[in-house]
């Protein structure tokens, strides 16, 4: 079966990913703006009409703030936890709420069908209203989208374990983060266990605990003030070669762009 992927935006500023195939198409997360959705759809000959739901990790602005818009224009029902919709509910950011009709319920670590998806929601550790990340397979395929979460947990590594196509936070450089311009407040909180993941974290991870069938990895959710693209990725290139692991022979690596979008990934 053939699966297309492609990030929208993974930053601070918004983060949204598409997955489908030839029959279903999905959104995780909804945080780009609508126009900029819109655009990159069409310069890819998406069809807008063909999204069949968004899935939401949490209700903090950069996952959330274009999900009412779309839903309503384009009639997309949009899943999430009980905790995370009420979330999206009170949250400032969402100028256009959720109608009735569009709200799906989820709950953690029971899997539902949707098209040629079947779709898993488990908890990540971050400080969201609730926050989960995504298992979701297709055919003989496994992707798993784990962003915005402070450390990983057993619940999260089973799901790495399984992917044969992983999104995983590598938002900050340690020492960008502690010499860099946050208030201390805001160092503590990202660096938390309850904040985000940095690049040493995921590269020591991901190089001891290598799926043996991972196809491709994406680093996700860079920061803008505390991280670079290359870093991120040199990081996790020189912690993978230490165990034998070489980018581009035995697996795919790549640093998703915050603002931008990647290509478009067929998978066959």
């Amino acid at each position: 079966m053939k699966v297309q992927f492609m990030s929208l935006g993974s930053g601070s500023s918004g983060n949204c990913y598409y997955l489908a195939t030839e029959a279903c198409s999905i959104l995780i997360d909804a945080g780009v703006g609508t126009r900029t959705v819109k655009k990159i759809f069409k310069d890819y000959n998406i069809d807008m009409q063909c999204i069949h739901a968004i899935f939401i990790t949490h209700d903090h602005a950069d996952h959330i703030k274009a999900v009412g818009n779309l839903a309503k224009r384009y009639n997309i029902p949009v899943y999430a936890t009980q905790a995370i919709h009420k979330g999206m509910e009170r949250s400032y950011c969402m100028t256009e709420k959720l109608s009735a009709d569009c709200i799906r319920l989820i709950e953690k670590e029971k899997t539902i069908s949707l098209g040629d998806f079947t779709i898993t929601c488990f908890e990540v550790p971050h400080d969201g209203t609730d926050n989960v990340g995504y298992c979701i397979e297709t055919g003989d395929k496994t992707f798993a989208f784990l962003t915005d979460m402070g450390h990983i947990t057993p619940t999260a590594a089973s799901y790495i374990e399984r992917a044969d196509y992983l999104i995983l936070e590598a938002n900050y450089d340690d020492a960008m983060l502690q010499m860099g311009p946050y208030p201390p407040y805001l160092k503590a909180r990202i660096a938390g266990p309850n904040g985000h993941m940095s690049n040493r974290e995921a590269a020591q991870f991901i190089a001891e605990h290598f799926p043996s069938h991972l196809k491709v990895l994406w680093l996700c959710h860079l920061s803008k003030d505390n991280n670079h693209p290359e870093l991120a990725y040199k990081t996790v290139e020189l912690a993978l070669r230490e165990q034998g692991i070489v980018a581009g022979r035995d697996v795919q690596l790549c640093a998703l762009k915050r603002t931008l979008p990647s290509e478009l990934y067929t998978f066959e």
